[in-house]
């Protein structure tokens, strides 16, 4: 009962002190916001060396702003004015790809590699391979594609029937 009353009492103190307005002062219980000015300094304005500008002609268009169509493309696309598409890649891009030496790649590339890879594969069979005749051979490979549309109605089809999912021949798509 003692600790009660002892709470209760330092309790009210609190309040009232917190209450008043000098007390809130001195312990410095409200925020002050810091004086934008005291913190940022400004440079002294200056006079510019040389006053010759070029007078505006009457009717032309203003240079800071870009044309409708370049607006449009910005909001649809994304890109700014120094981010222009040339030949399907934006500046950055053509600049990437001509450090790397992306733009002397030889057109024929695959012509190159499948013959590489051709003399690989010879050197690489067997001579067993070599006198059957399978040297160099391309080997047909075991997947296939399947063709969606047609796999759905099969599918379909085979639900309504009240069949298994593997129920059918899987449609492929010939290449």
């Amino acid at each position: 009962m003692k600790n009660f009353k002892l709470f209760i009492i330092l309790g009210s103190v609190m309040v009232l002190l917190t209450s008043c307005e000098k007390t809130r002062e001195q312990f410095d219980f409200s925020k002050k916001a810091p004086d934008e000015f005291a913190i940022i300094t400004r440079a002294p304005l200056e006079m510019p060396p040389n006053y010759e500008l070029r007078a505006p002609t009457p009717g032309a268009d203003r240079p800071q702003e870009s044309a409708p169509e370049e607006q449009a493309k910005q909001a649809l696309f994304g890109q700014t004015a120094n981010e222009s598409k040339i030949d399907g890649t934006t500046k950055g891009e053509s600049i990437l790809l001509q450090k790397t030496g992306a733009q002397q790649v030889d057109p024929n590339i695959r012509d190159v590699v499948d013959a590489e890879t051709e003399e690989v594969i010879k050197e690489n069979t067997s001579t067993f391979d070599r006198i059957m005749g399978k040297a160099g051979k391309k080997i047909d490979t075991p997947a296939t594609v399947v063709d969606p549309i047609k796999e759905h109605e099969r599918l379909i089809g085979n639900k309504k029937a009240g069949k298994p999912v593997t129920d059918g021949e899987t449609p492929s798509i010939d290449q």
